[in-house]
């Protein structure tokens, strides 16, 4: 598993190199969108607001709302309304009730059409108007009604005998006639605040039986929420985020060796160098024919998108620089001059490129000759005139199992891996720096096809 950090430029690097398999994923999402809205018809939501007069707490407001949704009220809602096939049981899903601020309790109602979503809306109200009003009143005590009004009878006519005292109280300005007068009016007083209070107490009084509707609720104008535009994007974006999570997903999963000592130590033999490829394309991978081959290269998915963009290289005498010190390095290690073979894997159009430059450098010391070998079954000829062999590719794109298998086939055949050379894409940086045509190794057709015509210009077997 790769632990490379998962940055910005790489979800950019994503959407670049696979924009196209990206967009066939955002429009499946958005049938899948289209299918989904086509499955759940269009809803509308509206809302009724009732007024709750007086003081309420917050627990109060909770327990209207949740009376507001009883099945007592909605169940008289949906006898009222009378829709054929529609129940009670099936109107609970589609009526809600929450609490705002000026205790208004809005009741809200879905349904297929405006026109229906507004009158149970409407009905759900009205039912819980009357049944709260009802509750109130059912619970008050008549006899305490007929206590209250005694006992505020008695508090009068005991107010108007403190006013008779209080006037046949010596009107002298005594000390004693002015605390009988106090005396007497703080008794009046406090006889008048008990009976405030008990009022405020009254169940009778109860503010449930004040409760109104504020006037019809609006008709929707717009659907209710998932809506159709709202479906289809949203396929779109969840399709398309799991492309790229897939995309991240696998690129941290992938085995493919990139550094140059995991490269060596996989193929049990010695870094030689690296050289330049200059490119203006992103290469293939592949290079097949077919339907399947043609879906791949319409979609992208023949382009490697986790490789880094190409850097710039220079002239193109500095990268001829580089597959001279390679070849220099190789005759360092051979004992004495011979051929080699050039080993590079089938569908790695960097290293085929590069193999075709280093037999055009080496000339005939050594004497190189290049050769494809398939990485899902590699075969490489069996020694006849070379005596090792040299292998060629790119970093980034074959694991550790399968460069070990091109060992193995080297080592089976009787070459001996003398080196390897990583060639790497760069981007010229002028149109005359490209290197000249040359000719170099098309990929066998068949592991066995090696057998060929020698270009005596570039001794690349064709």
């Amino acid at each position: 598993m790769s632990d490379d950090t998962i940055r910005l430029v790489t979800i950019g690097r994503i959407v670049r190199r696979r924009w196209r398999l990206l967009t066939v994923f955002a429009l499946l999402g958005a049938l899948v969108g289209y299918g989904a809205s086509l499955l759940f018809p269009p809803r509308y939501t509206t809302s009724a607001s009732v007024l709750l007069p007086g003081t309420w707490e917050e627990r109060e407001l909770l327990t209207q709302t949740e009376v507001a949704t009883s099945s007592v009220v909605v169940d008289r809602a949906a006898a009222t309304l009378g829709w054929s096939g529609v129940s009670g049981s099936d109107l609970r899903d589609q009526v809600g009730a929450k609490a705002t601020d000026g205790n208004i309790i809005k009741i809200s109602g879905t349904a297929e059409t405006p026109e229906r979503a507004q009158r149970l809306s409407d009905q759900v109200a009205k039912e819980f108007v009357s049944y709260a009003t009802r509750i109130a009143s059912e619970t008050a005590d008549p006899g305490a009604a007929e206590e209250l009004a005694a006992l505020q009878q008695s508090v009068e006519d005991t107010s108007r005998r403190i006013s008779k005292l209080a006037d046949a109280t010596d009107p002298g300005e005594t000390v004693e006639s002015v605390q009988t007068r106090t005396e007497l009016e703080k008794l009046r007083t406090a006889l008048r605040e008990a009976i405030s209070t008990i009022k405020q107490a009254d169940p009778v009084d109860d503010e449930a039986k004040n409760m109104v509707v504020m006037g019809s609720a609006a008709r929707p104008t717009g659907e209710a929420p998932p809506t159709r535009t709202q479906l289809v994007a949203g396929g779109a974006l969840l399709f398309l985020l799991f492309a790229v999570i897939g995309h991240l997903a696998a690129a941290r999963m992938s085995r493919r060796l990139r550094g140059e000592p995991e490269i060596a130590a996989a193929l049990g033999s010695t870094l030689l160098g690296t050289v330049d490829v200059p490119v203006e394309r992103p290469t293939h991978r592949s290079a097949g024919r077919g339907p399947r081959a043609w879906i791949r290269r319409l979609l992208g998915l023949d382009v490697r998108w986790n490789i880094p963009a190409p850097q710039l290289s220079g002239d193109e005498a500095s990268r001829q620089i580089r597959y001279r010190r390679v070849c220099s390095r190789l005759r360092d290690r051979l004992p004495s001059p011979q051929r080699l073979l050039v080993v590079f894997p089938e569908g790695d159009e960097i290293a085929r490129r590069a193999a075709g430059q280093l037999v055009d450098v080496a000339g005939s010391d050594p004497l190189l000759r290049a050769v494809a070998v398939p990485v899902s079954r590699p075969m490489v000829p069996d020694r006849e005139r070379e005596s090792g062999a040299l292998v060629v590719l790119s970093a980034g794109s074959w694991t550790a199992g399968e460069l070990a298998g091109v060992s193995e086939a080297c080592a089976d055949a009787g070459h001996a891996v003398v080196g390897v050379v990583l060639a790497g894409p760069v981007r010229a940086t002028r149109s005359a720096d490209r290197p000249r045509r040359t000719a170099v190794p098309a990929p066998a057709p068949t592991p066995t096809s090696f057998d060929g015509e020698r270009d005596d210009a570039t001794g690349v077997t064709g």
